[in-house]
């Protein structure tokens, strides 16, 4: 099916690259986001109630990366060189694919890196696929 000018994309086809490398299959990415702080500023001569607003420093928010945990320990190999001291900063891309899996557009992280791991849940009367969830921060977003 052809998409349709206009059309808004579904936001189950996606991929995820560590350095220009698809990385496994993720289930989830989440909290893809820009922020500029405000600074309210007053002068001495502003009438009661009057405030300017001025840009402050620009944030980006942290992205959570949920996948079912496979034999590969690249993630946890990343995880764990923060720990130990070593912070690889990465590239990473969020790419949004059509229904031909064709490039729509991708979020492209920079200076990225593993803040924090979360292993799955595990319950023996479960059925579940077992999920780790991994949160990277990085230093700026750009959407290309």
């Amino acid at each position: 099916m052809a998409h349709r000018d206009g059309d808004p994309y579904g936001n189950f086809n996606f991929i995820v690259e560590i350095e220009g490398v698809e990385a496994a299959g993720f289930a989830e990415a989440s909290g893809i986001s820009s922020e500029t702080e405000i600074i309210e500023y007053r002068t001495g001569d502003s009438r009661v109630g009057s405030v300017r607003k001025l840009p402050g420093l620009h944030k980006f928010g942290d992205i959570t990366l949920k996948r079912g945990i496979t034999r590969s320990d690249a993630v946890w190999q990343w995880r764990q060189s923060v720990v130990d001291g070593d912070v690889q900063r990465r590239s990473v891309s969020i790419i949004l694919l059509d229904e031909a899996r064709e490039e729509v557009l991708r979020w492209n992280l920079f200076e990225a890196w593993p803040a924090k791991y979360v292993g799955p849940d595990l319950q023996a009367t479960g059925n579940e696929v077992a999920i780790e969830t991994l949160v990277i921060t990085c230093e700026r977003i750009e959407r290309g």
